[in-house]
């Protein structure tokens, strides 16, 4: 009698244990399905952007940052104010 109890004990205990590490497996793929769409976004990546260069100092920014004055390109107001550089 006391080895039946043994190996029934044994044998619920194995499959209690199978059924945790099934859970925590399941788990882990539905974070990882999850986290795969983050990923995707973070590796997409912005359409380029065309540089263009400050009339006054010459420095490089893209064009959406760039301050147009006087059919010229210039980097900020103060460098639109000030005109070219001589």
């Amino acid at each position: 009698m006391g080895k039946i109890l043994f190996w029934v004990v044994v044998i619920i205990g194995g499959l209690l244990a199978a059924r945790v590490l099934a859970h925590y497996n399941a788990q882990n793929r539905a974070d990882n399905r999850e986290a795969k769409p983050i990923k995707r976004r973070r590796s997409e990546k912005k359409p380029l952007e065309s540089m263009v260069r400050c009339e006054h100092c010459g420095i490089h920014l893209p064009r959406s940052e760039a301050v147009m004055a006087n059919g010229r390109i210039w980097c900020s107001q103060d460098h639109a104010k000030l005109g070219m550089r001589q």
